[in-house]
């Protein structure tokens, strides 16, 4: 009996670092992993374990389902109810990565597959710009509209992933002991995953990347903020034309941009909030009857771009489900920011493992709340799941008693 349950807790957690790194990659293979990691917990009679954000994150699965009962399409909502498995990632990671070294290697390992994804992002990038050249195109235009995935179906998925990869690893080479081994691999990432987010075109993600570098670089060496502009003009000309435009996209939108097409999202979800504060709309249903929301004096046709959601994280969960719903998600980042933050303030003065984790994990919700304002990034299975690993590796850096410096 012995040998069977150690047998599972080991199939768990090796399970479990399988499903947080395929992510990267597939997101069937991920949560097929997944599945069978909850699976083998749950045989395993190993203590099942969750951050202290329950309560809030049990609020707000309830008022999910609430939302969905009083929809006008139920039907329609159930993709955002499927969608609530991946939440099972915090009690997988938490209950069964409870090693410093495994978790440590959980996000190492991010660090090369998301340099290896990003490589594959440059190469697309060099295609493309090809293909313009030989179609006679605008580079800008015929890019913008076409950007590099890496191994993922879209560009905002590979930016956010390449983003919590590169942090993770920039607070990693900041705090955790013993980086000065194969330090030049992980430089040689960083460099490969940076430049692949440039070439992304993602604004939103250089937007959260550029806060929550900020935050690292406070805590690590406050002199080095000194530098932060002077890298910017420095990005900005040695970037490609091509990206330069795209920089410059940010005060003068052109037709191709997204700045006036997210004007329109905004302001039609925010109809639909003062509409139903309490309930929202129902999942999916903004998307379904997005037109019928549309200020009537925005003039048609609308600016090009993707209506599939509002492109705001907050917008949407209380244009879906309802303010409260809503509250309920910050309440859990701002628990996670305040636990991690109390945490830091025990440390013992130098590097550790616990000290690179907490760190890491105010980094991703920093990035995640500042990208939110221009994207419904959490409503990506992809990023929701890599942010749940960082959310549960990092409440184990609060338990003294599990991640060791």
């Amino acid at each position: 009996m012995e040998l069977q349950e150690s047998f599972l807790v080991r199939a768990t957690r090796w399970l479990a670092f399988g499903s947080a790194v395929a992510i990267l990659f597939s997101i069937a293979a991920s949560q097929i992993l997944l599945g069978l990691a909850l699976a083998s917990l749950l045989l395993s009679g190993e203590k099942l374990r969750m951050p202290p954000i329950w309560i809030p994150l049990a609020l707000f699965i309830a008022g999910t389902f609430v939302a969905l009962g009083f929809s006008e399409n139920p039907t329609a909502g159930l993709p955002q109810i499927r969608k609530l498995f991946v939440f099972s990632q915090l009690v997988v990671v938490f209950s069964a990565l409870r090693d410093a070294r495994l978790v440590r290697w959980l996000f190492l390992t991010w660090a090369g597959f998301a340099g290896i994804t990003g490589m594959r992002g440059i190469v697309q990038f060099a295609q493309k710009v090809q293909q313009a050249q030989q179609a006679g195109s605008n580079a800008y235009e015929f890019y913008v509209g076409e950007r590099i995935t890496g191994f993922m179906s879209h560009w905002n998925t590979f930016s956010a992933q390449e983003m919590f990869a590169l942090l993770m690893l920039a607070s990693f080479l900041f705090f955790a002991p013993g980086v000065r081994k194969r330090m030049w691999v992980w430089i040689l990432c960083g460099a490969v995953i940076a430049v692949a987010l440039l070439l992304a075109e993602t604004r939103a993600v250089w937007i959260g990347t550029g806060v929550a570098t900020l935050y690292l670089l406070w805590f690590w060496k406050r002199w080095t903020l000194a530098l932060a502009p002077v890298a910017m003009i420095a990005i900005y000309f040695l970037s490609p034309p091509v990206i330069r435009h795209r920089f410059d996209s940010l005060l003068q939108p052109k037709n191709v941009d997204s700045n006036e097409f997210r004007k329109v999202t905004w302001r039609t979800g925010s109809r639909m909030i003062a509409a139903h504060p309490l309930l929202g709309l129902g999942p999916e249903i903004p998307k379904i009857d997005f037109d019928k929301w549309v200020p009537p004096e925005i003039p048609r046709p609308l600016p090009v771009g993707s209506y599939i959601h509002l492109h705001n994280l907050y917008l949407q969960y209380a244009a879906e489900r309802g303010i409260p719903v809503l509250l309920c998600m910050l309440w859990i980042l701002g628990k996670a920011l305040f636990d991690f933050s109390r945490a830091l303030k025990g440390l013992p003065p130098g590097r550790n493992n616990r000290r690179f984790l907490l760190h890491g994990g105010i980094a991703i919700i920093l990035a995640s709340l500042a990208e939110g304002f221009f994207e419904y990034n959490l409503g990506d299975s992809e990023v929701l799941t890599m942010f749940l690993v960082v959310l549960a590796a990092s409440y184990l850096a609060v338990e003294k008693d599990v991640i060791e410096g």
